[in-house]
């Protein structure tokens, strides 16, 4: 498969301790250069997937192997309940611990995903919201369930102008976490995040931002979503279903768990699961790699393209890979 790596420098303080970002689309090869630049430079592969954290979706999220977490390092793989929502702040912090605890170690953390907002609150803080009152999410939740998607935008558009207007009025699930902050502060979610915020950490960052062209990336979803049905995707499905679990929870939305559901109740084929599973999938793919164009992953400064055949590990040149890593280490 072919791609372009767009590799950002960041000129900041040479004493501060260097980190690495690997991002990039979903199918993009994140996780196989990962392995490779971890073992070459003594890294630790930190995940920077919003949907990889939760447990119970090794194989549907993709998650690294078994064999692939012997081989190197990992952190923040399959460590919450898919009954625990995930959120960025809790995703900073406990990255920034694992991180801290990389460099202690001699180790390189690789912060390898394709969630833009993770490396953005990373990179460039994060607002500092005080905790939602379970009380106040359970409200959102329930009432985007009672007025639907754009009746809660409605609701939070009377109280929260500033926030509504920059949320499309079909998107629930950022439409009930304004609302939830909303009850829970009193305040807006932009009043909140152009208050206060958490300070970008005291590390400098190579980038290395992997954007294959999008007919490789169609084919290689087909692909994976096939080895996942194989791999008995179907099966993970079947035991979350069991928990009975809120579906506007993240994990009950990951790609391919709302369509097997859907299969395992009898209310759709396999084909059709199977078809829009891959299409959803494909137009996340088309935001994530938008979102990456148009965000800086690292400082302005020279951009570096290569080329690189990143299907696999085994694709990968060795001149590419003595590139990426002289890259990698000139930042050292």
């Amino acid at each position: 498969m072919s791609s372009a790596a767009s590799i950002l420098h960041e000129g900041v303080e040479p004493d501060l301790p260097l980190a690495l970002f690997l991002a990039g689309p979903t199918c993009s090869g994140k996780s196989a250069l990962a392995l490779i630049l971890a073992e070459r430079l003594g890294g630790i592969v930190i995940n920077t997937d919003s949907m990889q954290i939760y447990r119970e979706l090794r194989i549907l999220t993709a998650r690294p192997t078994l064999a692939d977490e012997a081989q190197v390092p990992h952190a923040l793989y399959g460590v919450r309940p898919a009954a625990e929502p995930g959120h960025v702040a809790w995703w900073r912090e406990t990255a920034l611990s694992e991180m801290a605890q990389a460099h202690a170690k001699g180790l390189l953390p690789i912060l390898c995903g394709g969630t833009g907002l993770y490396f953005s609150a990373l990179r460039h803080g994060l607002s500092d919201i005080p905790p939602i009152d379970p009380a106040a999410r359970t409200e959102a939740r329930a009432a985007l369930v009672t007025l639907g998607a754009a009746g809660l935008h409605a609701e939070l558009a009377a109280h929260d102008p500033e926030t509504a207007a920059l949320i499309a009025p079909t998107d629930g699930q950022r439409i009930a976490r304004a609302y939830e902050v909303w009850l829970s502060t009193g305040r807006g979610l932009e009043e909140w995040r152009s208050a206060t915020a958490l300070p970008p950490p005291p590390w400098r960052f190579r980038a290395i931002r992997l954007d294959p062209p999008r007919a490789d990336l169609q084919l290689a979803a087909v692909q994976r979503f096939d080895a996942m049905l194989a791999a008995g995707a179907a099966e993970e499905v079947r035991a979350l279903m069991t928990q009975d679990l809120d579906p506007s929870l993240p994990a009950m939305r990951a790609h391919g768990v709302p369509e097997l559901g859907a299969y395992l109740r009898g209310e759709m084929t396999m084909a059709a699961a199977r078809a829009q599973a891959i299409a959803n999938t494909n137009h996340y793919i088309k935001r994530q790699a938008t979102w990456f164009r148009h965000h800086e992953l690292a400082a302005e400064g020279h951009l570096h393209m290569i080329h690189s055949q990143i299907g696999n590990s085994a694709q990968l040149s060795e001149s590419r890979i003595a590139d990426l890593t002289r890259f990698i280490r000139e930042g050292g």
